[in-house]
């Protein structure tokens, strides 16, 4: 029997041109509107695009999807490109802070992708949520912990970015990737301030999530002091994580030629050993129901002698 090949024919620019162009949301009312905003934007020209908007026939696309590839909206494209000028002409004249493109993404969640600082902090003083979008799987806060971006983090954590956060999944996902949040990959991919800084901001130091239920349908949930022994993480990421509560009652923990894991499992084994001074439970206590009341903002209200607070928000340490 003869397979007969069928080779691809052979298309003209025009023809893939063509065929995008269905893909392309249109408007009767468009006469290039669109395209003359997009390209004052991408050109950076933000003095072009305020004298634009300040037109009815170009104002009124302001919040319009437009673009190749994902088509989003002219703010969406300002935060991608990092032009923080034209995107604070955008919001000026009423652009839409948490306009979604069509992956659910918002000007915030690319600009976090973009690693534009100044972006972010001006989508966020407009009002953007700094968790995106509930109908994207990801949020700014993962990307920035994946990427080591410690300054968008903390900006994403000032305006009340959730620490514990994850990647939604079906709820018949029950493996360890399930849970896993922004400390976890901030460990893995060995961004220790941004460690630290979830951490700081309360971040669940055993398995970076709070939902009991998904904990319970994962067979063999990985803690986070777990995952510093399979990816080699120093004693620095350890002794936080002692330092901040974590269960050391882990599995048993076997040990390689890996320097770092035999300093690692030293460190632990010495912490089983010894239970926690009454300082450090008593801080650990101090910010598990600040956290769960008024905030761990609050530490700097508490009437306490200064040595004491800085203490609590782990500025200074005792001997253990």
């Amino acid at each position: 029997m003869e397979l007969e090949i069928m080779w691809p024919v052979k298309m003209s620019l025009v023809d893939i041109t063509k065929i995008f162009s269905m893909f392309q949301p249109k408007d009767e009312d468009d006469n290039g509107e669109r395209s003359q905003l997009n390209q004052a934007i991408s050109k950076d020209d933000d003095k072009l695009l305020g004298e634009l908007l300040s037109q009815e026939r170009y104002i009124k696309f302001i919040n319009s999807r437009s673009g190749w590839g994902v088509p989003g909206t002219p703010l969406r494209l300002a935060a991608t490109r990092g032009h923080l000028k034209c995107l604070e002409v955008l919001l000026a004249h009423g652009a839409e802070v948490d306009s979604l493109d069509v992956k659910a993404q918002t000007p915030l969640f690319t600009a976090v992708s973009g690693r534009h600082l100044d972006c972010v902090q001006a989508l966020l003083r407009a009002g953007a949520n700094p968790n995106g979008s509930k109908y994207n799987n990801s949020s700014p806060i993962l990307i920035a912990a994946r990427e080591g971006e410690v300054e968008i983090l903390k900006e994403l954590l000032e305006h009340g970015a959730e620490v514990n956060v994850r990647s939604k999944m079906p709820d018949w996902v029950s493996n360890p990737c399930a849970c896993s949040g922004p400390l976890y990959l901030s460990l893995v991919y060995g961004h220790f301030d941004c460690f630290r800084l979830l951490l700081l901001n309360g971040a669940n130091p055993d398995f970076n999530c709070t939902e009991e239920r998904l904990l319970a349908r994962i067979k063999t949930p990985k803690s986070a002091l777990e995952m510093c022994f399979r990816y080699g993480c120093g004693t620095e990421y350890v002794q936080l994580l002692i330092d901040f509560g974590a269960n050391l009652c882990l599995p048993d923990l076997s040990v390689d030629k890996n320097i770092k894991q035999k300093e690692v499992f030293k460190l632990l084994t010495r912490a089983r050993a010894q239970p926690r001074c009454l300082m450090s439970l008593s801080r650990i206590t101090i910010r598990k129901y600040l956290k769960q009341g008024s905030g761990l903002h609050s530490i700097d209200c508490l009437d306490i002698p200064p040595i004491l607070k800085n203490y609590v928000n782990h500025q200074i340490s005792v001997n253990r």
